[in-house]
């Protein structure tokens, strides 16, 4: 690094909004490069929808659930240098599992994949292990239970002003890095009742792009059975001809998960985008109640147990809404993020690029490029 980047960096300030992969991968990359880093994230930890939960039986017994993404692929060879500094760090490993579908009219399992298939990463302990350990990198400040609320543009600082949704000044940032679908879509309004942080006066030319992206619901069901599922000879499987379910993985078979209770077996359950979208429909965009989401395990675990594959009532059940995690269509081609040099403003995310977990570490890995690229940093990472 020559001294003048390196300057450059320690003096560079960038605001990174979202701490699931696409705003960890970012904001690591940056701080590894000096460039100081505030990471922004609305929930209690680091992970997004590759978050884990964490759920308590009433007798104690504690048990975790990676109920947004399952696992994830490598092709792309930039990301797989990526992930292969993470298996190194054992951030990460090789999930050797069985996969097929399920036909629901048939009743029965076909399309077994056969062993040469690309290899499936898993996070370990869980999934949400690489975000937490990039948001902990030197340089990297993770503000966690913040929301942002207001992001405005002062023109003659060259620089933004943060505020967070309950009103309290976050400071000035050179750069800002969004890594949130709903920064500036409507959605976020009939989620907090609330303008979006992003007024999109300020970028006419993204509007169109980036002011409302469709999103696919789902909802995740959160299963432990007392014994192993000796009627399912796969470790996953999607599902044909479901109303209800599209696929179903055995969350304690991955690398690195405890068995507690000992012999026991824990699944999750993802619905259709279908069904997700008639309830919430019924229901609101609001956080739905308990009793909505025990009605939706209900429904959900009715579906699972008419396959005939004899499955018990399980020990544990909980369901959970994801509104707007998965992108419907993705919005910035070739670029892979959305960038904007003259506001000093990145937009990533995995409905940049793809809607996968690949697809968000190449967009994060591109919106640090282009703020480096601004800083005088050779090119690639």
């Amino acid at each position: 690094m020559s001294a003048a980047a390196a300057a450059a960096a320690s003096a560079a300030n960038v605001a990174v909004i979202g701490g699931g992969i696409s705003g960890a991968v970012c904001a690591s990359l940056l701080a590894a490069r000096g460039v100081a880093v505030t990471l922004f994230e609305s929930g209690r930890g680091a992970g997004g929808r590759m978050a884990q939960r964490r759920e308590v039986m009433e007798d104690g017994t504690e048990l975790r659930f990676d109920h947004g993404a399952p696992y994830f692929t490598v092709s792309n060879d930039e990301v797989a240098r990526v992930v292969s500094g993470w298996e190194a760090r054992g951030l990460v490993a090789e999930w050797k599992a069985m996969f097929a579908c399920f036909d629901r009219e048939a009743g029965k399992f076909t399309d077994f994949e056969k062993e040469e298939k690309i290899k499936k990463y898993v996070g370990v302990p869980g999934m949400n292990s690489i975000c937490k350990s990039l948001c902990l990198e030197d340089g990297v400040v993770a503000k966690f239970g913040v929301t942002i609320g207001r992001m405005d543009w002062i023109q003659d600082r060259s620089s933004w002003l943060l505020a967070s949704l309950d009103g309290r000044d976050l400071g000035h940032f050179d750069y800002v890095v969004a890594t949130d679908k709903n920064i500036a879509s409507p959605r976020f309004s009939g989620l907090t009742g609330r303008p979006p942080p992003l007024d999109l006066s300020l970028l006419p030319q993204l509007s169109m792009m980036v002011q409302d992206i469709p999103v696919r619901p789902c909802f995740a069901l959160m299963l432990a059975f007392s014994e192993p599922l000796t009627k399912v000879p796969v470790q996953g499987f999607s599902f044909n001809n479901s109303d209800y379910l599209s696929w179903a993985f055995c969350d304690s078979s991955k690398p690195g998960r405890a068995r507690v209770p000992l012999n026991s077996q824990s699944w999750v359950l993802h619905s259709t985008a279908e069904y997700a979208s008639k309830v919430i429909n019924n229901i609101g965009p609001r956080k739905p109640s308990a009793d909505a989401l025990a009605k939706v395990a209900e429904e959900l675990l009715k579906e699972f147990q008419a396959t005939g594959l004899n499955i018990p009532q399980p020990i544990f059940m909980k369901a959970h809404r994801w509104g707007s995690a998965f992108p419907a269509i993705t919005i910035s081609g070739d670029d892979k993020c959305v960038w904007d040099k003259s506001m000093k403003l990145a937009i990533c995310g995995d409905f940049c690029t793809s809607p996968s977990v690949e697809g968000a570490v190449l967009s994060g890995m591109r919106g640090a490029s282009k703020i480096l690229g601004c800083l005088n940093f050779p090119s690639g990472l």
